[in-house]
């Protein structure tokens, strides 16, 4: 128990800690505190990757979401459903597939797409709660390593 709860702690900490790597930001969405991530899988320690059911690959990119509810001090929003797609430089759309990951008090929404090197994607992820939907665009560019 000890060592999944160590694993859950490392996870959390790899994908949402502020790096030169694979820097988080945050936007404010209506009533959501947005921070989003997306890095090369290969940062994913293997255990890690496996745990989750997440491929390491050179040319796989990582997304992570988390949704807070920016008037409740940063507690996680309720259950939201995170979908989207990434685009690629010549506009072929790949669908990126959110799978929760819940962790104690966390929320994730955690999707893979596929890159070249040197690509830049750009990113369009709709978040809905069944109320509202908001929409996040951002773009990363990825270096196969």
């Amino acid at each position: 128990m000890k060592k999944v709860t160590m694993l859950l702690i490392a996870l959390g900490c790899l994908l949402l800690s502020s790096t030169s790597a694979h820097a988080q930001q945050a936007l404010r969405l209506g009533p959501w505190e947005v921070h989003y991530n997306a890095f090369n899988s290969t940062l994913l320690r293997a255990e890690m990757a496996q745990q989750y059911g997440l491929e390491r690959s050179s040319t796989l990119a990582t997304i992570n979401i988390t949704v807070l509810a920016a008037d409740l001090a940063g507690k996680p929003a309720q259950q939201v459903t995170v979908s989207g797609y990434s685009m690629n430089p010549l506009s072929q759309q790949q669908r990126l597939r959110f799978e929760q990951i819940i962790e104690g008090n966390a929320v994730y929404y955690i999707a893979q797409a596929r890159f070249s090197n040197l690509e830049t994607l750009r990113f369009f992820i709709t978040i809905d709660d069944g109320k509202q939907q908001q929409t996040l665009r951002f773009h990363k560019e990825f270096w196969a390593n």
